[in-house]
């Protein structure tokens, strides 16, 4: 296994076009990292550099103990999955895992060995003799991650490897490369648009919007620390209620947005911030309540067993409601909202930078 080193990396294509400028990070060995942004953000950019598939504008990467910027990807120590599985169908499931290690030369006893193991790790031993167009799209998918197990190298990466699979797939290929992590110890970078993946499978996150890294920090820090609006509307899902406004004295603290007040939980003391400026706040963060709050028209609602999703509206702003599975509400209902002092955010509304943690 091996640390990976990003300093500074920047790709730019011709017209002045960049697609990842000044990327910085530091991956530790037997990491699990993984990238996540929307379509056109630089993460697969940034992954495709550390593969060597893609040319480095500026910066350096490097793989262990060497900078790996001229070296061909072949001789990077690193294995890829990618969202197409890649499989030869001409060639059994045993043939397709072993086909690397013998372009390389390995003796036949050693690739049986890893092909074996491998084929036992992820459960798969009785497909090795079936062709890819007998597998499901989660066997084919399994033998990708198997032809790169098989290799042992210093780092995997895996550049959107579920996308093709359906909702109860992903989550089943999700435990599975999570529990591979656990058992090999390897150095993992992972790219998806998902941040439900994302959160559920890295021990830190990269979030990438333009081609910036917005913040590097583990799922939990992600949630409840946001550096920026971006972040903060990105991670979560639903995603995070935004009111633009400013803050309002009139018998107590409150949040004019549109022709609503909401009031501010007591004891709760708002940042220095003087004119418009965003409030936050998670779905699973505003109560309702029976007197005091804000009120909110039920526009929709989406009872989903264990909870009910109410989407409302406050001062002309969108606001989503996570309630309980038992709410006894209809559409056209007034609930009021009570906000949670621990969990109010406050955006500047120019830079979109936080200004509560």
């Amino acid at each position: 296994m091996a640390r990976v080193v990003l300093e500074n990396i920047t790709k730019e294509y011709p017209g002045a076009v960049v697609a990842a400028a000044d990327v910085n990070l530091d991956i530790a060995d037997g990491e699990f990292v993984v990238l996540v942004g929307p379509s056109g953000c630089g993460k697969s950019t940034t992954l495709r550099m550390v593969a060597g598939l893609e040319s480095i504008t500026a910066g350096t990467v490097a793989i262990g103990d060497r900078v790996v910027n001229d070296v061909e990807p072949r001789d990077r120590d690193i294995a890829m999955v990618f969202q197409s599985y890649a499989l030869y169908p001409h060639m059994s499931v045993r043939d397709n895992m072993a086909f690397g290690l013998k372009l390389r030369g390995t003796p036949r006893n050693e690739i049986d060995k890893r092909v074996s193991d491998a084929a036992d790790v992820l459960g798969i031993g009785e497909l090795l003799e079936r062709k890819p167009r007998a597998l499901s799209g989660g066997q084919r998918q399994r033998v990708a991650l198997g032809r790169a197990i098989v290799r042992d190298p210093a780092v995997f990466l895996f550049d959107e490897p579920l996308s093709n699979l359906d909702a109860k797939m992903r989550v089943q290929m999700r435990t599975e490369i999570s529990r591979l992590h656990h058992h090999l110890g390897a150095t993992m970078i992972y790219v998806t648009h998902d941040q439900v993946e994302a959160m559920t499978m890295g021990q830190r996150i990269v979030v990438m919007e333009g081609g910036r890294v917005q913040q590097v920090d583990t799922p939990l820090n992600l949630y409840a620390k946001p550096v920026n609006r971006f972040v903060a509307g990105f991670i979560g899902s639903p995603a995070m209620n935004f009111l633009e406004g400013e803050f309002v004295r009139d018998g107590g603290l409150g949040f004019r947005c549109g022709d609503a007040v909401v009031p501010m939980p007591e004891g709760w003391t708002p940042p220095p911030v003087d004119g418009p400026t965003v409030l936050g706040f998670r779905p699973e963060h505003a109560d309702l309540v029976d007197a005091d709050g804000v009120e909110a028209p039920i526009q929709v609602l989406e009872p989903l067993g264990n909870e009910t999703l109410l989407y409302t509206e406050i001062g002309g702003a969108p606001v989503t409601v996570r309630a309980p599975g038992t709410v006894e509400k209809a559409v056209d209902d007034v609930v009021r909202l009570a906000l949670r002092p621990e969990h109010v955010h406050v955006f500047d509304a120019a830079t979109g930078a936080a200004l509560t943690s």
